[in-house]
Formats: C-alpha cells, structure tokens, sequence
C-alpha cells in the first residue's frame, strides 16, 4: 500500500494512445471530446452552486450541491482521460475514479431516501390549482377589507360626531360647574354676612371695648400733662397704652373686613390652630353672653395646609356658631364647646365638640343638604357653604353624635407638601 501512494505519481505504465497506436485522428478526437466533457461537467456544478445560493428558498439543496459534486468527479475523471493518452500515472486516474465512485454512491443512497419527499412535492398543476386558490382568497379578503374599510370609515364618523358632542356636553358641564362655584361663593358670602348681622353686638362690643379704653386713656394723658410739674412718665405710659387698643381696635376690624370681603379664593399656607384662635377671639363676647365655655385643646406641631384664609375661618365661624346655637336651650348642665386639632396620617384632623340637645336621629342625613335647617329662623346654608369649602380644599367635613350630650363636627383637611 505505500509503495501504491509513493508511486502515485509514477508514470511507469505505457500510455493509452500506444493501445491507439498513436493514430492521430483516434488520438484527438478522444482528447477534444475529454476536454469537452470535462469543460461541461465543470461548468455543470459552478452553475448548481449559483443556482442553489439565489434560490435559498429551494427545498432539498443540499441534493443538488451533491449533484455537483459528483458531477465534478466525472469531469475529473474525463481530464485523467486526456491526461493519461501521453502519461501512464493509471494510479491516479484510479484513486479519482475512486473518490468519484464514492460520491456517486452516496448520492444515489441520498437521492433513493430523498425520493419520497421529492415525491410528495406539488407538481405544477397542483401550483397552479393553489395559486388560483389564493387568488380568490386574495380576491375576497381585499372585498372583506374594503367592507371593513367602509364600515371603520363609517364607526370613526359616528365616533367624531360622539366625540364633538361629548366635548360641547364636557364644555356645557364644565359652565355649569363655574356657575355652581360663583353661586356657592355668593352663598358663602351672603352667609357670612348673615352671620356677621347675627354676631352685630358681639362686634360692637369687641370694637368698644378698645375705644373706650383708647378715650380713658387720653383723658388720663391729658391730665398727667395738665399737672403742675407735667408727668411725662406717666402720660407717656398713657400713650403707649392707647397706641395698643388702637391696634386691638385695628385688628378686630381687620378681621371683620377679612370675613365679610367677596373677592377670588387666595390659597395660602395656614395654620389651623391660628385660625381657630382669631374665630374665637372674635366671638368671644358672644360666647360669654351665651355663658359658652370654650376649651382649646390645639395640638402644637400640626402640619400646615393650603387654603383661602377667609373661607377656612367661614368653616370654622359656622362650626363655633352652630354648636352654640344647638346649646340654647340647655340649662341643667354646663354649656361647654370642646375644639381640638391633630396632626392626621395625611393632614390635619379638627373636631367642634359641642355638649347640645343633639340631633333627631331621622334627620342626621339630611345636615349637610342645603336650605335644610333645623331653626325656625335658620337659612339652612352655614353647613351646606362649609362642606362645599371643605370639599373645595380636598377635605371632607362630617358629624356625629355624642355618646352623651351633642354633637361632633369634624373636618379633615390635607396637608400641604
């Protein structure tokens, strides 16, 4: 066997055109017709390669590169052909016809198990069937696109006219609502009007009492001045002590005016525990006449929130006014009025605690609806107005009864950030 492979090569056999006796018209017309198979059996599998790397959709490909293998192989053997008229290497041409003999085995092997699949393709009629099929299929489809077409075209026309008449009901909603919040700032307004005209004395006697005190202190300052030698000491004090009710004076006013002003809401940062000490000190004289005790119980870090200054002391205004107006008629116990505040999960919690007649159970529902009152002389607006503002300020505003005596206002409000 290696001395097979070392002399692979060897040309030590006679030629094949001794067996034609060199006749030179059997000599060539062999060797032209070598070269010419050849040539086309080479070109045969340059062309399959092409053809099977255009056509990569091209079911069993692999078959055809098989195919030119083995075709290249013939090709081959046909050039040893040519070769071996003046070269005696008989050892070679056997080796490739050895290797063209294997792969033309296995692609007749491959090609036998490939035959069934092969077989099982559709031939062209079977096309031509499938294509007139998807064809009508392509047909209908494009009719049914067009009817959905029309019918998508048609909802998106009723979907705009919903639309257009969805925005002139949102625009029409949305004037109601400026209508509803101009009618309930009037309310709010005649409200606390109302409520100013009810507390008229108690006004009254908070403005007088810094008057008188400012006119007592002047007649005192008059006479420390008309005194032999003049006491500037003590007039000076005098002074100091009617510039103070002067600014009490001043501030109660400023506060009346602030309560009775229509004007836009102007959210601010408040403090509720303030705003609860200024509604009190303004209706301090009424609580007195009234005989109301007031317990503060104001926890001291509560967080700020965001609101109008004006409608927040309304809120707490008719909350203090209507626990007091609900202890009128009480006469066999104390008349006491328990306001707190608490820092909240989310705000500021306030309660108005009164120790009333309470409320008829059958018309608890009914506190917070306007015009619903239960005073003969009542407008039904205060609790109404106040749950409105509340509500405006993203808090919620509820009652509730006492285990005992009264009633229970208690507003939630958040905080500001």
């Amino acid at each position: 066997m290696i001395d097979f492979v070392n002399r692979l090569f060897a040309s030590d056999f006679m030629p094949h055109g001794v067996c034609f006796l060199w006749n030179p018209e059997i000599v060539w017309l062999h060797a032209i017709s070598d070269v010419v198979i050849t040539v086309s059996y080479y070109l045969i599998p340059i062309l399959l390669v092409y053809f099977v790397r255009k056509r990569a959709d091209l079911p069993f490909h692999w078959m055809f590169l098989m195919f030119g293998l083995f075709i290249f192989g013939c090709g081959t053997t046909h050039l040893m052909e040519v070769w071996t008229l003046w070269h005696g290497t008989y050892r070679l041409a056997g080796v490739i016809k050895a290797i063209t003999a294997a792969a033309s085995v296995v692609t007749a092997v491959l090609l036998v198990r490939l035959l069934p699949d092969a077989l099982a393709l559709p031939s062209p009629a079977q096309l031509r069937d499938a294509n007139d099929a998807l064809r009508r299929a392509h047909d209908g489809l494009e009719r049914r696109v067009l009817e959905r077409t029309a019918e998508l075209a048609a909802a998106n026309a009723e979907l705009r006219a919903e639309m257009a008449h969805r925005q002139r009901a949102d625009e029409e909603r949305r004037q109601a609502q400026d209508a509803l919040s101009e009618a309930q700032r009037e309310l709010a307004h005649v409200a606390r009007v109302t409520t100013m005209g009810e507390l008229a004395a108690s006004i009254a006697h908070e403005v007088n009492q810094p008057l008188s005190a400012v006119v007592t202190n002047a007649n005192a300052c008059l006479r420390w001045m008309a005194a032999e030698p003049p006491k500037l000491e003590e007039a000076r004090k005098s002074v100091s002590r009617m510039l103070s009710d002067a600014h009490r004076a001043s501030d109660v006013i400023g506060r009346i005016r602030s309560l009775l002003k229509k004007s836009e809401p102007e959210p601010t940062q408040q403090n509720v525990n303030e705003l609860l000490r200024d509604v009190v000190l303004l209706l301090q004289d009424a609580l007195t006449r009234q005989r109301v005790g007031v317990t503060l119980d104001l926890e001291s870090h509560v967080p700020p929130v965001m609101g109008d200054r004006v409608q927040l002391q309304q809120v707490i205004l008719n909350l203090v006014m209507n626990g007091v107006e609900a202890m009128n008629d009480v006469g066999d116990r104390p008349r006491q009025l328990l306001i707190s505040t608490r820092a909240a999960e989310q705000g500021v919690a306030m309660t108005v605690q009164d120790s009333g007649v309470g409320i008829d159970p059958a018309v608890f529902e009914k506190l917070f609806e306007p015009f619903f009152t239960t005073k003969p002389e009542g407008m039904g607006m205060g609790l109404s107005v106040s749950r409105a503002i509340v509500q405006r300020h993203g808090g919620r505003l509820w009652a509730s009864m006492n285990e005992g005596f009264g009633t229970t206002f208690h507003v939630a409000l958040p905080a500001h950030v």
